[in-house]
């Protein structure tokens, strides 16, 4: 069984994201669009270079308030645009064959059929929408080849805390979702300190590991002693909680170790992370990360693929595509075929793990 064990898709931005106010949903869209850095900016006028500065103040780019009034737009072809000094800027948000920034289950699956993907989860962030109704959608339309995470607003688990636990309980047991992500970086957007290893979150971290669920936690951080903070964070969560299944999103913080020859991640970052847990797992998304500084296959990442398969083991690494942003730059096929075909240091049986076998067993899937 192939696995993708990072995927989504992507609701008409017209609905508003599943916000109460459409606003805030722009607002989200437009931060991530300018802080995005895989996604290619051109001068619509003449194709030439361009970067993101017309869309937020760079000093301060992951701030709403840093945002700049640009007539930011999206529309055809993956795209969004926006003004700035009297000329219109694009930015290739997603593949041009998407339309409207819409991605819709057809449009996962036809991917994962010609790719040869059997089943795939789709993960959450607030500017593809925030909507567990949406993603439940997905589900019941494919619910043999789609499944889904469920998602609560960071910023709010801590001041509304039983109505956060509910909307988790009503998304797992009522909605049929499998899982659940939580990004703690969305909290500095709200003035709010990423304090969740702290006692304001225990009653909704109680709740949530009572659903006996996998959750997926995606760590970002805005330098390195942030990052181990954040992963030593991880370490002492898993020690509270020691039987549910946890799953690192895209990785460790690729880009981050990278330079423009060579991936290597210190030890420093192994030590941090809960590397020792035997419920620990880390996605393997090299490609979304590393598409754009390296061309396919990326020969960089075999050292760090041979290190990670060392470190964790076969059966707690997964793969995963980020699709359909990681199309922008590779096929779906190629995003398999970058392990399969080139990392022939891992034995073929741990391969399967890798592509499917270890999501199979983590969402309760019944294999051949």
């Amino acid at each position: 069984m192939i696995y993708d064990g990072h995927a989504y898709c992507a609701q008409d931005p017209a609905l508003g994201g599943g916000f109460d106010d459409p606003a805030e949903f722009r607002r989200f869209l437009q931060l991530f669009m300018a802080t995005a850095r895989q996604q290619p900016v051109w001068r619509k006028r003449d194709r030439a270079p361009a970067d993101s500065r017309g869309l937020v103040d760079p000093d301060r780019p992951w701030d709403f308030d840093a945002l700049k009034d640009a007539g930011f737009r999206w529309g055809s072809h993956g795209r969004v645009e926006w003004d700035a000094d009297g000329e219109t800027y694009v930015k290739q948000a997603l593949p041009t064959s998407i339309h409207n920034l819409t991605f819709t289950a057809q449009d996962l699956i036809a991917e994962m059929d010609y790719a040869g993907v059997d089943m795939a989860l789709l993960h959450r962030t607030p500017y593809m929408s925030k909507s567990n109704e949406f993603i439940a959608d997905c589900i019941r339309q494919y619910p043999d080849r789609i499944h889904g995470l469920a998602y609560v607003p960071e910023w709010l688990i801590g001041s509304e805390t039983e109505s956060c636990i509910r909307t988790l309980e009503r998304a797992i047991e009522e909605l049929g979702l499998h899982g659940y992500q939580f990004m703690p970086h969305h909290m500095a957007l709200y003035g709010l300190e990423p304090r969740w290893d702290g006692p304001d979150f225990q009653p909704f971290w109680d709740a949530a590991a009572s659903l006996d669920i996998p959750m997926f936690f995606t760590l970002a951080a805005d330098g390195y002693d942030q990052y181990l903070a954040e992963l030593r964070k991880l370490r002492r969560w898993m020690e509270r909680y020691p039987e549910v299944t946890v799953v690192q999103t895209h990785g460790f913080d690729w880009r981050m170790f990278s330079d423009a020859r060579t991936l290597h991640v210190p030890d420093e970052v192994f030590d941090a992370a809960p590397v020792d847990h035997p419920n620990y797992h880390v996605q393997l998304l090299f490609a979304v990360f590393l598409q754009r500084q390296w061309d396919y296959p990326m020969p960089q990442i075999l050292p760090t693929m041979e290190t990670m398969h060392h470190r964790l083991g076969p059966d707690r690494l997964i793969w995963g595509t980020d699709v359909p942003v990681s199309l922008l730059w590779w096929t779906y096929r190629q995003n398999i075929d970058y392990i399969r075909g080139y990392c022939d240091f891992i034995p073929a049986s741990d391969v399967a793990r890798i592509l499917g076998g270890n999501m199979a067993r983590i969402m309760g899937v019944k294999t051949p």
